[in-house]
């Protein structure tokens, strides 16, 4: 299984990124991302054994964070992976930070680069002029591990597990399997 968690935002936020992204992809070229597939990776686990799918969602269950907003203020062309991406100004990894510890203690291993939050909008994109970043609103009120699976059309993703943030003292108030 091929494994990652993710902040997914409200339909009404993806549907807007997305519309965005079209806009954008005018002057970069490239592939658009699906508004139904539209998401900010939290930690990527890559190819996981099904044995350890119960370490994963013990490991998430644990992770302590508060609500809270994903501020959308910026919008990049990345050059190196050709993708554009919308995120913040500034990366708050507090959430990343607690799950990857979490994560790490069941004896996963992940990417030792810097947590830098986007969302990428736009792959194999060429240099462009980008429109002006859209205003939408981005609640956090949990994260989801998820299994993809690739193919020629992009993308298949499901929803394995949905974890809570909890708002007093950053509990963790629900977490259930999908």
């Amino acid at each position: 299984m091929r494994l990652f968690f993710a902040l997914w935002p409200p339909a009404a936020t993806a549907e807007a990124l997305h519309a965005w992204a079209r806009k954008a992809q005018r002057n970069t070229g490239g592939r658009v991302t699906r508004a139904e597939t539209i998401h900010l990776t939290l930690a990527f686990l890559g190819e996981t054994p099904p044995e350890r799918l119960d370490a994963a969602i013990a490991a998430a269950r644990r992770v302590r964070a508060p609500r809270g907003t994903l501020p959308i203020e910026r919008a990049k062309w990345w050059k190196h992976n050709r993708i554009v991406w919308v995120g913040p100004e500034k990366t708050d990894a507090s959430l990343h930070e607690a799950l990857a510890a979490e994560l790490r203690a069941e004896g996963f291993a992940l990417e030792k680069r810097a947590f830098a939050a986007h969302v990428t909008l736009i792959r194999k994109a060429g240099e462009g002029e980008l429109p002006s970043v859209p205003r939408v609103e981005w609640p956090v009120e949990g994260f989801v591990l998820v299994r993809s699976a690739l193919s020629a059309e992009g993308p298949a993703y499901e929803r394995v597990a949905e974890f809570g943030l909890g708002e007093v003292g950053g509990v963790n108030s629900t977490a259930r399997k999908c």
